[in-house]
Parts: structure tokens; sequence; C-alpha cells
């Protein structure tokens, strides 16, 4: 079968839920893709820092093996000698205490809101279902009909409704809007340390440590959402270690999965976790041995190779190069670590003809709100590798400038 028979078998049988572009894969390993019909492109995108390891990395293969010979699923109904081991990783690589695991990145921002707001009635004394969350503008913390109603983005709410209450949105990188927006009912700000849906969006040096300092004031929890941002992405183990603050809260996923199984987590200081009690939440799945030995050699790859100092080191060779870029499309270029958005000016260059071209080169990445394009390669990418995929973009801009002045 080709690539165009999958396609159309899958459009049958699969809600039209997502617009892919027309490549239809069938192996990786490291930085590199193949699709059904063998062609090998470089991978940009790494599944939104899922798989920011690269593919089927042999650490990982292996713990994954050897953990699903033994044990995969008891449920929570049972220990496993998985579960501590794991959680005591996360632990000290974040700061904080403890956690509850979950298995998606929506999973955990949805425990995040039922421990914020059970600290807010316990602890803070707001009155009953008068908890608020602040969060930020063009947000994107996940799908479920919780977070959506607290999205600024029409597009995710329309025909969801009714919506859930108790939540305030704020300007993102504005402290003095976050100051102004807190309330005696305000238990929680829930903020990404930088917007990735949104286009990789930067807020102001400083601004964390701002939010850490209002909060405190102002007995608010501070959680950051670094799902995407987490684990090595940013330069940093985490993106909040920039700014050299603290949270109370941490949702963290994807990388953590090794790029082989889903695997999210909420972490938190052990006074507010502490409040939830047996039957307040859980998960089937949440916290499996065969998640857990894979998020365990993750964080030991992570640690051992170094990869958080790779991706600043990487990532600024990055940006430089980007940045360098002539070219009358671009209108800004934004990132932190190896990870990078490339703004085109409104109305001149539609981000998924660039997308297209370059897959047609053997690069893949994707856009985001029609005029961004972002890049997010694997931690452990080479200076070749990145070099390829950065020529091919320019090489892709270049083309699109001879054939019109005005793009597409």
């Amino acid at each position: 079968m080709n690539a165009k028979d999958y396609i159309a078998r899958e459009n049958v049988v699969c809600a039209n839920i997502y617009t892919p572009l027309s490549v239809v894969l069938h192996k990786g390993k490291g930085s590199w893709l193949w699709d059904v019909e063998g062609k090998k492109y470089l991978d940009l995108m790494t599944a939104y820092s899922a798989v920011s390891f690269g593919h089927s990395h042999p650490r990982l293969v292996k713990a994954l093996n050897e953990q699903a010979q033994l044990l995969a699923l008891p449920s929570r109904a049972f220990f496993s000698d998985q579960l501590a081991p794991m959680m005591e990783k996360a632990c000290a690589l974040s700061g904080l205490d403890m956690g509850i695991p979950m298995n998606t990145g929506a999973e955990a921002v949805e425990t995040a809101v039922k421990v914020a707001r059970r600290w807010g009635y316990q602890v803070k004394g707001i009155p009953e279902n008068k908890a608020e969350i602040i969060v930020a503008e063009n947000n994107f913390h996940g799908r479920t009909t919780t977070i959506i109603s607290f999205s600024t983005e029409q597009e995710y709410q329309k025909d969801f409704g009714p919506l859930t209450p108790g939540f305030k949105a704020v300007p993102f990188g504005d402290v003095q809007a976050l100051e102004k927006a807190i309330t005696p009912n305000t238990c929680a700000f829930l903020v990404e340390p930088i917007q990735g849906e949104a286009g990789i969006i930067v807020p102001p040096k400083g601004y964390l440590k701002e939010v850490r300092r209002i909060c405190t004031e102002n007995n608010v929890l501070l959680i950051l959402d670094e799902i995407q941002s987490g684990f090595g992405r940013t330069g940093k183990v985490f993106a909040f270690q920039h700014e050299g603050i603290q949270p109370d809260g941490l949702t963290l996923g994807k990388a953590l999965g090794g790029g082989l199984l889903p695997i999210s987590l909420f972490l938190g200081r052990r006074d507010v976790l502490s409040l939830m009690t047996p039957g307040s939440h859980g998960s089937t799945f949440g916290g499996n041995p065969l998640a857990c030995a894979v998020a365990q050699e993750a964080m030991d790859l992570l640690v051992e190779e170094k990869l958080a100092d790779h991706s600043a080191k990487m990532g600024t060779y990055m940006l430089e190069r980007l940045r360098k870029i002539k070219s009358p499309f671009i209108k800004e270029v934004r990132g932190m670590g190896l990870w990078a958005g490339i703004e085109f000016h409104e109305n001149h260059l539609m981000a998924r003809k660039v997308c297209e071209k370059m897959s047609e080169k053997g690069v893949l990445s994707k856009d985001t709100h029609t005029t961004v394009i972002r890049v997010a390669p694997p931690l452990n990418v080479t200076q070749e590798e990145l070099d390829f995929g950065l020529d091919v973009f320019e090489d892709v801009l270049k083309e699109i400038e001879k054939e019109t002045s005005y793009g597409f």
C-alpha cells in the first residue's frame, strides 16, 4: 500500500480532528523518521517534545522490554516496585516533595486543578464552590472539557458548552494584570513558563520571578505547566530554573515517557498534596510499572548524558542561525534552548505551506496558528543534523521568494 491508500483508509475510520501533513510514517531511529515508501525525514517536531530523546532510544527500549516481561499493569490497588523510585527521581530533579502519577498531560492539569481547589477550601478558607484559578491568555493546557473552559481560543470551546466556571485569564507576561486579578478567592495561578502551542512565546525576563513574589505575597499557589518545556527542552532541566524560582506545583508529561508511552505527573509541596485522600483522585493506568520503568530511564538519560546542557548549546546555535536568515517573510524568531517559533508576517506566508515544502525535501515540522512554525528537534540532535534541517528551511524560503514577492 502507498501513502494515499493509508490516508484514505484513516479518513474513513478516524474522526477528522487533525490536519496532518500527507506523510505516512513507518519507523523512527534517533532524529530520523521513514515513511511507508522508504523516504527519510529529519524530525524537527518530536511529537510536541514527547520524543525529546529521539526515536527508539536503545536504553529506553531496553527498559521498556525488560519491564514488559516482568509486570506492566497491576493498577494502584496494589503497590509496585517501580512507582516510588520513579517519583523519587522526579521529586529530586524538580525540588518538589511528592506527586500524583497520571497518563496524559491533560490529566496532570486536571489533577492540578482539583488539588489547587481543595487547598483553597481546606487551607486558605475560600467559601465552598467559590475558588478561582487565574490562567494566562493564549494558554494551552489540554483539551478536556474543564481545560478548554479556561482557554481563550474560541475554536477550542465552540459547541462544547456548558463550560466549567471558576477561571479568569490575564495577559501572558503581564505581572501587573496578574496582581490586579487576584481576589481573596484566588487559589492558584496556572501558567506555562513559555507558551508552546501559542507559538513559543517567551515572557519578559524576570517575569517568573515577579510571579513567584506576587503569588507568595497573596497566598496563591503558583502552578507551572512544563509538559512541553520540561526535561531539558529549554536548556535547563525545567524552564523555571532559568529564573531561580520554585513553584508550588508542577505538571509534567510528554518527554517523561521517553517517546514510547504516556505518563504524566502533578508534583507539589507536601503540605498541599497531603490534602488528597483515598478516593479523591485516581487512574487505572496512572503510575503503572511499565511507564515508571521507562520514565526512570528517561530521567537517568537526561542527567547522565547532560542533555539539558546540550540543548542549551545547540539551542544557542540554532537560534543564531535562524535569526541570521534574511527573508521578507520572517517577522520574528523566538525561543529558548532547542525550542523555536518562527513567525511569518500575517497575510504573507502560510506556515503550513512551508512545512509541506520542507517535507518534500526530507524535513518534518508543523505549523501553529497559521503563521508560526515550531522547531523542536531531539535534545541529542547533532550539529550536522541541525544544519541539514535549517538549510532545508532556508532553501524553501528562498524558493518561495523567487516564485512571488507575496508568498502563497
